[in-house]
């Protein structure tokens, strides 16, 4: 098949797909990612064809409103915050989106759409061209279930009621969009309204869409009332040790005494990234243990630092989480999917979006500290939660055991099969620019 995936975001929502898109590549199929320009070189030098949006969005969180915006996204009443702030630009970078997302498909004329929830063009693109769109999501947010809330709506015990009142909220915030979709669907694809009822979960001609999450089931069991166009098919690793190798002062580092604790929270730092740093050096040196800290993508900005702490870029998480004692972060999907499948104890410093729900449920298995909202981190607070996972026989037992569990999966494969044997069919039809 000819297959065209879209996903929207940070390196943390574009590393997934390339994964998955490579293993579609390595079964015979072939592959574009579309996603913003900052990521080009990312995607083609992993073999795979890239489709074009703009980087506005990425430089929008970039700004110092966006920042302070990010800073206030925790939670579903915070999310709502940050949508107002930022909606007017944000509003028109997504307009233009659109337009690039269909130029893109165009350009790509795929039999199969794969994509991310913020791609919310995608399903009205696939109804144009004829051909079929796979939903998918790295949390438990979209399908309804009376097990737990979706992420952003608080963990009451109110029941599944309440819980499934969560994924109607979820489902009026894709409505809100609906008047910029059908201002796309007339003008660009030349398709009629969207019906007042119709839902994120279904295609205008009523199908069910499939929904693949990709996360292990080991994090979180699939709820016992999903349909069963719901799948939950493990992480989508990017395995990149085996073609790299580290720097000789990096191995020095590692070399020169006990496994250091990892410290790196992606392009997450607000607005403040000096504070951040400083927060954490102090925090390791309270903690009596050695450090490296990740400064890569904006997160961090530390000066001068002593020779017990090492600083680097970027390096692949599946060539040093194994060598470290612990690993800290923002609590975003990949990174608390891959410090775990390392077998390593976390702890999580949330911003945002989903990076609660992962703190928490790292909380809740035993296999690290409870989370410490980034509003909230002190040296103090993080030194006693590094103490913690670092001390702690049973937080380090969990964590060995959850990794070994997730390790015999493969999230990759598992989709790609699933993709082949769903047995989607395009019904393409002529496309009118």
């Amino acid at each position: 098949m000819n297959i065209l995936i879209v996903t929207l975001g940070s390196r943390g929502d574009v590393q997934p797909y390339v994964a998955l898109g490579k293993g579609l590549l390595a079964a015979g199929h072939t592959v574009t990612v579309c996603t913003a320009a900052s990521f080009e070189s990312f995607i083609t030098g992993h073999g795979l064809r890239y489709g074009y949006l703009n980087n506005e969005l990425l430089d929008l969180m970039d700004t110092a409103e966006g920042r302070a915006a990010m800073e206030e996204a925790a939670g579903v009443f915070g999310s709502v915050k940050t949508m107002i702030k930022l909606a007017k630009e944000s509003n028109r970078i997504y307009r233009q989106i659109l337009k690039e997302t269909w130029a893109a498909a165009q350009t790509a004329e795929p039999d199969l759409i794969i994509y991310h929830p913020k791609a919310f063009g995608v399903p009205h693109i696939a109804e144009k061209l004829g051909v079929p769109a796979i939903l998918t999501a790295s949390v438990p947010m979209i399908v309804p279930t009376a097990d737990m809330p979706p992420i952003g709506i608080p963990a009451l015990k109110l029941g599944g009621g309440y819980n499934k009142l969560g994924y109607k909220l979820v489902n009026m915030g894709y409505s809100s969009y609906r008047g910029m979709i059908n201002t796309f669907r007339a003008e660009t694809l030349g398709l009629g309204k969207l019906p007042r009822s119709q839902d994120v979960l279904a295609e205008v001609a009523g199908r069910p869409v499939p929904v693949l999450h990709a996360y292990s089931q080991h994090m979180i069991p699939r709820p016992h009332d999903w349909p069963d166009f719901a799948y939950v098919n493990g992480f989508w690793f990017l395995d990149q040790a085996n073609d790299w190798q580290p720097p000789a002062e990096l191995q020095a580092f590692l070399d020169a005494g006990e496994p250091p604790v990892y410290v790196g929270f992606g392009s997450m730092a607000g607005r403040n990234p000096q504070r951040l740093a400083n927060i954490v050096i102090d925090a390791l040196r309270q903690a009596n243990v050695r450090g490296i800290i990740a400064t890569g993508w904006g997160g961090l900005q530390a000066g001068a630092l002593p020779e017990t702490i090492f600083q680097i870029d970027q390096a692949p998480h599946d060539w040093l989480f194994p060598r470290v004692a612990a690993v800290v972060h923002h609590g975003g999907a990949g990174t608390t999917a891959a410090g775990l499948r390392a077998g390593r104890p976390t702890v999580t410093c949330s911003f945002m979006g989903d990076q609660p729900f992962w703190g928490q449920r790292v909380y809740e298995l035993g296999v690290g500290s409870q989370p410490i909202p980034q509003k909230q981190l002190t040296a103090e607070k993080l030194a006693a939660a590094i103490r913690e996972v670092t001390t702690k026989p049973a937080i380090r037992q969990n964590a060995e055991a959850l990794g070994a569990n997730i390790r015999a999966e493969d999230g990759v494969a598992n989709t790609v099969a699933l993709i082949e044997s769903l047995g989607i069919r395009a019904s393409r039809v002529p496309v009118r620019a």
